[in-house]
């Protein structure tokens, strides 16, 4: 993947992101409809491809704006790797020189490989992931799970151990994806298939819009890194 084409290809994926975050305010109070409906019209002339660098301009200001609103990012992850993406952006529009302009774009590939491996470091080391107790007190407490199906769950022990191990290995070995292209192709198949779990079982659609928003950055970054050697 050329660097123009990831480029493209994240703007298109973050930019309908943030309108299907965005379109959720139209129905709510009177006073956020405004901000997240020039929010709106932005993110359409990025996936448009008019006037991208000022539209992505517009867009670090809006996000501005409503961290400010909202007193910091009220969604949690998904607002700061929607943020993240689109400052990457903007530095690799603004950038005076195309080695900066590269280093901006393949900063959002390094952090997303980051993304994974800190959450699985961070599991491993916690005993109730380690014993599967931590996804049985999801299922059993959380207000996250859509179903009384879904809580049941918390009563197959062996089943969420296995689970809570496929999830933090895969999560720390993620950057030895990078060495080879089809398991990088792999992981990002089963990453997607993790987040569009999330988003099935507790509602968490956001993450997984914004997060695959990143992808092409990751995939431009390994192709860069083997070519270099």
């Amino acid at each position: 993947m050329t660097f123009e084409a990831a480029l493209r290809a994240t703007e298109i994926m973050m930019a309908l992101a943030l309108i299907q975050h965005s379109a959720e305010h139209l129905a709510g109070p009177r006073s956020e409809r405004p901000l997240f409906a020039v929010r709106i019209a932005l993110c359409a002339l990025v996936a448009l491809g008019l006037w991208t660098q000022w539209a992505l301009l517009g867009l670090f200001l809006v996000g501005i704006t409503i961290l400010h609103r909202f007193q910091g990012p009220y969604n949690g992850g998904s607002d700061r790797m929607g943020l993240l993406i689109l400052t990457c952006l903007l530095l690799a529009h603004f950038a005076p020189t195309p080695v900066l302009r590269e280093t901006a774009f393949g900063y959002l590939g390094v952090q997303l490989v980051l993304s994974y491996f800190i959450s699985g470091q961070v599991k491993i080391v916690n005993p109730e992931w380690r014993s599967g107790r931590a996804l049985q007190d999801v299922f059993r407490f959380s207000a996250y799970p859509v179903s009384g199906e879904m809580r049941r769950l918390a009563d197959r022990p062996r089943l969420l151990w296995t689970m809570s191990w496929a999830v933090m290995l895969f999560e720390v070995i993620f950057p030895l994806l990078l060495v080879q292209r089809e398991l990088l192709i792999g992981g990002l198949i089963l990453a997607v298939l993790f987040h569009l779990s999330n988003a099935c079982f507790f509602g968490l659609n956001r993450f997984f819009w914004i997060w695959i928003s990143a992808y092409p950055s990751i995939l431009w970054l390994q192709a860069r890194l083997l070519g270099a050697l």
